[in-house]
């Protein structure tokens, strides 16, 4: 029996390139060269090439998923709603032309909002910015929350070319601290860690997808992140919640005998002698830190029992590995959970989406 109204934190679109490319500008939507690419973004990664099956949703049939298979899957799991993040376009951080990504990344959020935002209540946007130019990014973040009604912004964990709490995108987190709104970073990038060479790719998605969250929250805990910009949430996605309780204890330790000295005072973070894993709680207790999460966790209930059930949000990650079947066992898996309770249960399936996305809620009806 669901303990609450479920929200879907983490799902996927399927970009539709000869729609996308109709919201692009002239001198790009006439150039014959544009869709002869074969792809708008760059590929993923070369691992994603190995021929795989995903059995829950085998790839003949993933493509096909729009927004009316979107809804029939909200009907038939019983999710109130879902925020979508992209799929080719999570590779968005290794684009290189600046005024490219610009245009790229406007015209897919005009085309977000067009094919799923405006066709039902249920659909929440994340909105993907040209990180590449960070000004830039900064005002296309304005124009999706102010503009497109989105819900914030995908942050990818790979791909830019420097670690994503670095003082040249401080600009984003500032608008994203006076919009009061979401930042998420999001996996799927695998290269460069590596594992460029592994002839498996289940090590590699086992492996890449905590890796990049692992990276990201380093990065933005000991760049003081956080107490600079104390409005902007900051979640991290599709990583599990190992990775996590990992951070927590090598970050204890190696802040602990490597404090690294800070002469002008402007990085901030954990203070000399504070614990990382208390400075993380005190952000996690004020609602400014999350963690998706799927249902068939291990040790989602260890989770919980170390930092409490406030940043922790059920994720789909529907259409890429699952089908209906596959997250209703996930979400039943979450409901029988013996280590958690109730009130854990109804905070994980939604009430923490709703506190993280700013979400208020929406009819059943479509």
């Amino acid at each position: 029996m669901t303990h609450s109204a479920i929200v879907d934190a983490d799902g996927h679109i399927m970009e539709v390139p000869a729609q996308l490319v109709t919201h692009l500008p002239p001198i790009y939507r006439d150039s014959g060269n544009i869709l002869h690419l074969g792809r708008l973004f760059p590929q993923i990664d070369h691992l994603h090439s190995h021929p795989i099956e995903t059995p829950f949703n085998p790839r003949r049939t993933r493509h096909n998923v729009g927004a009316d298979e979107w809804i029939e899957f909200l009907e038939d799991v019983g999710i109130e709603a879902t925020v979508l993040y992209p799929s080719a376009a999570l590779a968005q951080g290794w684009m290189t032309d600046l005024d490219w990504s610009v245009a790229l990344c406007r015209a897919y959020n005009d085309w977000l909002h067009a094919e799923y935002l405006q066709r039902s209540e249920r659909f929440k946007g994340i909105a993907i910015i040209p990180m590449q130019d960070p000004e830039e990014a900064a005002l296309e973040l304005r124009r999706a929350i102010e503009k497109l009604g989105m819900v914030g912004a995908m942050i990818p964990s790979n791909g830019l070319p420097t670690e994503i709490g670095s003082k040249i995108y401080w600009p984003i987190y500032r608008e994203a601290d006076r919009l009061g709104c979401a930042l998420a970073v999001h996996g799927g990038s695998h290269r460069g860690y590596g594992m460029d060479h592994f002839n498996r790719y289940a090590p590699a998605h086992g492996i890449g997808h905590p890796l990049g969250q692992l990276i990201g929250l380093g990065s933005i805990v000991f760049n003081g992140i956080f107490d600079k910009f104390p409005n902007a949430r900051i979640g991290f996605m599709e990583g599990g919640v190992a990775w996590f309780l990992m951070a927590l204890e090598r970050f204890d330790r190696s802040h602990e005998t490597h404090q690294q000295l800070d002469p002008t005072g402007q990085f901030r973070g954990p203070a000399d002698g504070e614990k990382v894993s208390a400075y993380i709680q005190r952000h996690i207790d004020a609602g400014r830190l999350f963690i998706g999460c799927e249902g068939s966790e291990s040790l989602i209930g260890k989770a919980v029992e170390m930092v409490g059930n406030k940043p922790f949000m059920f994720s789909s990650d529907f259409p890429h590995e699952v089908n209906n079947h596959f997250c209703k066992e996930e979400i039943e898996e979450l409901e029988e959970n013996a280590e958690l309770t109730d009130a854990d249960k109804a905070a994980i399936l939604g009430e923490n989406a709703r506190a993280f996305y700013q979400l208020a809620a929406v009819p059943a009806a479509v």
